[in-house]
């Protein structure tokens, strides 16, 4: 830190005297412009008066530049405003000299104010700008001829495409030369923007990639949709080299456009869906100053749970997982990010009846998250009787519990395997709904729902995590099959639609998500290679390994009994709750517990016997 304020001070102690000399030069060369460059002919009485005005003009002049602050800009950024600041000052240094001048009585002639003024703004810019234009044309010469320099495409020839130019030209600790700009508007194709030509439109990315030899393409279109920037990453993928993307349209409105902050394309970038928007308003106003609960508060959802919670200021968080790992996590980030939160964090588990009614006894939430669960697929299909504990019956003892203390709002987080499901996880999820109607057409006051949506980026245990590890090790990359298609959402949205679930929640309801068109896991996968920079089947392998027990080629999001309702978010739908005779699933559900508690080597069985869609995988 202090080697820098050495080498500033040192830049701006050398400006100091070159204004010095050049101040009086100024003044000189205006009287011997005056008298055509012969000094014999100046008259001496002028001469008189120039000599002994300008050691107090000069220090006049600094103490304006100062206070202009002239010696304070960084001048390798130079722009407009510091040649405005320069001419400001200039200006205002002629009002004085003449003011003084006139009132000492050793005014000079009037010719003499005017050129004095513009050779000293001529003098001061040529300092300030000659170091930046210099660096530019010698940063440009280097990025021309310099071994090892990556060649930059920048699509988007905007603002901030224009602002990522200016500093890869004036930079010296960029490594990269801008080659051309890509650009839809007709109307700048074939110009040049900032010294870089516009070559064509996102058609001929692929054509101008190969021309121009670029090793790297930035997108700098902050405000795309989208669905646009879906479309312009799989064409820029297709070209094989790295790309980058520009986050959000708030760098703009910051300033602070930089190539530091380009970011590499993520997964999410591909899905082509605009993300899902909430009322924040009505979700505050429903969760501020409550009493909240978080199961499985440590996990994929449940932690998103709690950081939009404690976002919306409630009343106290009570996390409840059994991982004390996750919930450890949790609670050091939320006491960092919000160190007046009231929060208790829990360990235990869903199927301790006593712990769980203690917690709520004690408690007394007013609103339960219920993100507690067995979740793996594959794992699942071998521990059958333990999906059925945990899943169903920590479901149900937790609802118990919550109509028992006066919970007002229960929402369970479910999935779309859900729906006609074919494998044991699944299928303890549509037990799960079940239970969450039953519970809300004939226990409390408390309004119970499910909110259904699909596979969720990133969370554990997801295909991404894997797929990246895989892609780490070298490969292969393993795909159960070609053709396996699945709805995609990031943990932000799901939670959102969690939330946003809570306050239409009027009872019984299972929401839905429209997560726009599916996603083949094929073509996920190969994306993914491409964004860590190799090639499907060159670099790394896709092997197709074959559906799993209990998995299918596509989820669906809603059953054909249930139908579907419009809420006032156009992207969430209610499917209707199915007519079923309580007092019978009740009775099932004693039986189906007694038989896992036994550990039933038939317990698919009678999950299919309570649930008629679900058709047990035969792998």
């Amino acid at each position: 830190m202090k080697k820098t304020g050495d080498k500033h001070f040192l830049k701006a102690s050398l400006l100091v005297i070159y204004d010095i000399i050049t101040i009086n030069i100024a003044g000189f060369l205006s009287l011997l412009i005056r008298f055509d460059f012969k000094y014999s002919e100046i008259p001496q009485n002028l001469m008189d008066h120039f000599i002994k005005y300008m050691p107090y003009s000069t220090a006049i002049i600094i103490l304006v530049y100062f206070l202009g602050r002239l010696y304070h800009s960084v001048w390798h950024l130079a722009s407009f405003n510091e040649v405005f600041n320069i001419v400001f000052c200039c200006l205002f240094c002629e009002g004085i000299e003449f003011g003084m001048t006139t009132l000492l009585n050793l005014k000079m002639n009037s010719s003499y104010y005017v050129m004095v003024c513009i050779f000293r703004m001529g003098f001061a810019v040529f300092a300030r700008f000659f170091y930046r234009l210099s660096r530019m044309f010698a940063v440009e010469y280097m990025t021309k001829h310099k071994d090892g320099q990556k060649s930059v495409m920048i699509v988007g020839a905007g603002e901030a495409g224009k602002m990522l130019v200016d500093e890869i030209h004036t930079s010296k600790y960029i490594d990269y030369y801008a080659a051309c700009f890509i650009d839809d508007r007709a109307s700048i194709i074939g110009r040049t923007v900032a010294g870089v030509p516009v070559v064509g439109d996102r058609s001929k990315i692929i054509e101008m990639v190969d021309k121009y030899k670029i090793d790297i393409i930035f997108i700098a279109i902050p405000s795309m949709s989208t669905k646009d920037r879906k479309d312009l990453v799989n064409i820029c993928q297709e070209t094989g080299r790295e790309v980058r993307i520009l986050p959000g349209v708030y760098q703009l409105v910051n300033d602070t456009v930089s190539v530091s902050r380009l970011r590499k394309v993520n997964i999410d970038d591909l899905l082509g869906r605009d993300p899902i928007v909430i009322d924040s308003n009505s979700v505050f106003d429903t969760l501020r100053g409550k009493r909240i609960l978080v199961t499985g508060g440590g996990g994929s959802i449940g932690s998103e749970l709690c950081r939009q919670i404690a976002a919306h200021a409630p009343g106290q968080l009570i996390i409840f997982d059994i991982y004390e790992n996750n919930a450890y996590d949790i609670q050091q980030e939320l006491r960092r990010k919000f160190p007046s939160l009231n929060m208790e964090v829990l360990i235990g588990s869903v199927r301790n009846t006593h712990r769980i009614n203690s917690i709520f006894e004690k408690y007394r939430p007013e609103v339960v998250f219920h993100a507690a669960a067995h979740k793996h697929v594959p794992l699942m299909e071998d521990s059958p009787n333990e999906a059925i504990k945990n899943n169903v019956f920590g479901t149900y003892k937790t609802a118990k519990a919550a109509a028992a203390f006066g919970t007002e709002r229960f929402i369970l987080i479910s999935t779309d395997k859900a729906v006609n499901p074919t494998n044991i996880m699944g299928a303890s999820k549509r037990l799960c709904e079940m239970v969450i109607q039953m519970m809300n057409a004939t226990q409390s006051t408390t309004r119970f729902a499910a909110v259904r949506f699909g596979n969720v980026l990133g969370s554990n245990g997801s295909v991404i995590p894997l797929f990246k590890k895989q892609i780490e090790e070298g490969g292969p990359v393993t795909v159960t099959h070609k053709d396996i298609i699945r709805y995609f959402m990031t943990i932000p949205e799901a939670v959102s639609l969690v939330l946003q679930a809570s306050v239409y929640a009027k009872g019984g309801e299972i929401f839905v998500l429209d997560m726009g068109e599916p996603v083949k896991i094929d073509t996920l996968a190969r994306n993914l290679i491409r964004l860590s920079g190799y090639t499907p089947d060159v670099d790394i392998e896709i092997k197709y390994t074959g559906l799993r027990p209990g998995e299918k080629l596509y989820e669906e999001m809603l059953m054909d009994e249930e139908g579907l309702q419009n809420t006032d978010n156009g992207l969430i739908h209610i499917g209707k709750p199915i007519v079923m005779d309580y007092d019978r699933f009740n009775q099932e559900l004693q039986e189906l517990y007694d038989a896992c508690c036994q550990d039933d080597e038939h317990i698919k069985a009678k999950v299919a016997q309570i649930v008629p869609t679900y058709k047990a995988s035969k792998n």
